[in-house]
């Protein structure tokens, strides 16, 4: 299919960025990308696993954590094995019913990401701030309404923006990311019907940034009754939990909202390709060790379900941490 198409005219398929013409880095690029799937995969199975099969862990905190990590999988699965697959089979295209289902998928669970990370500060908020309401505030039918409540918003939030952004006819079929994200399909629309899907996204962005805003508040409440704490273990094991929290979700929402935000380059660029990276790729991957790994409940889990010895289990987690510290 050419890439400029005539105005007003309809558009079959997509080709989406070619990482390079040369067959090795292909490869390469098919390696890597595997790579990190198969590790994010794998670190959001073993949280999934853990608490589903671990009574100590069927809590409002690990129920939340749980879902996080099914939407993490999500996430990634939606966008990652079509690029693996282009660069395997040296081809670039994807369906315009595929892309549509890419770009509603991908924001679905794009949304429903954001909301539940705003459950989880909630969450935390009334475990530490209010103790001896938790077990009221936060039962079993209050969990499933605002799990439900996080994925049915999720599910509205990709429903609008999919049909705003693809109500607009394409007069170019270039997608220049790895996958059909919407500032790029919306510099290939004929017309200034895009603008709709514009405004849809600077609606989400404020309500994104209303929740990071929620998150920090609830956390500024949350230090200010940790620091009251008389045990300094105590205060240290609050402080390791929170602040990863908000690093991701800083990290995450930052990159997402500068990506969504700022005009959309035409042509192929190195720093669209690393920010689109950033809220796609990294968050999904370390969220298992960040969340996890400092968590001891979470240790003896694993530790029996991968039937290794708690302390050997302790011992790896450190490791990892370590290394992680130190690349960052």
């Amino acid at each position: 299919m050419n890439a400029k198409i005539g105005n007003e005219s309809s558009v079959s398929e997509f080709l989406l960025l070619e990482f390079s013409t040369v067959r090795e880095l292909q490869i390469l690029h098919f390696s890597l990308f595997l790579v990190l799937y198969l590790a994010i995969v794998f670190g959001n199975l073993l949280i999934i696993s853990a608490v589903a099969f671990d009574h100590h862990l069927h809590t409002p905190m690990y129920f939340f954590l749980m879902n996080l990590a099914i939407q993490d999988i999500g996430a990634v699965s939606v966008i990652i094995p079509k690029s693996m697959a282009n660069s395997f089979m040296n081809i670039r295209h994807i369906a315009y019913a595929g892309c549509i289902s890419q770009v509603l998928s991908f924001v679905f669970f794009l949304s429903s990401d954001i909301a539940l990370l705003t459950v989880m500060a909630y969450d935390r908020y009334v475990a530490i701030c209010n103790p001896l309401q938790y077990e009221m505030v936060m039962n079993r039918a209050a969990c499933k309404q605002m799990v439900s409540g996080v994925w049915v918003s999720g599910l509205l939030n990709a429903a609008m923006h999919t049909g705003t952004t693809f109500a607009t006819p394409f007069c170019s079929n270039i997608v220049n990311q790895f996958f059909c994200e919407i500032p790029q399909l919306l510099t290939l629309a004929c017309s200034n019907l895009y603008q709709t899907e514009i405004g849809a996204i600077v609606v989400s962005i404020t309500l994104a940034s209303g929740c990071f805003l929620f998150i920090v508040v609830t956390y500024v409440h949350i230090f200010t009754v940790v620091l009251r704490v008389p045990s300094v273990q105590g205060r240290k094991k609050a402080f390791s939990t929170c602040i990863p929290h908000l690093v991701v979700f800083s990290v995450f929402c930052f990159t997402s909202c500068f990506a969504y935000l700022r005009p959309p380059s035409k042509t192929p660029s190195n720093g669209d390709f690393a920010i689109t990276v950033m809220y796609t790729i990294v968050p999904p991957m370390f969220n298992p060790i960040i969340y996890s790994m400092r968590n001891k409940e979470i240790n003896n889990a694993l530790s029996k379900l991968l039937g290794v010895k708690h302390s050997s289990m302790n011992i790896f987690s450190r490791l990892i941490l370590k290394r992680l510290h130190f690349s960052l």
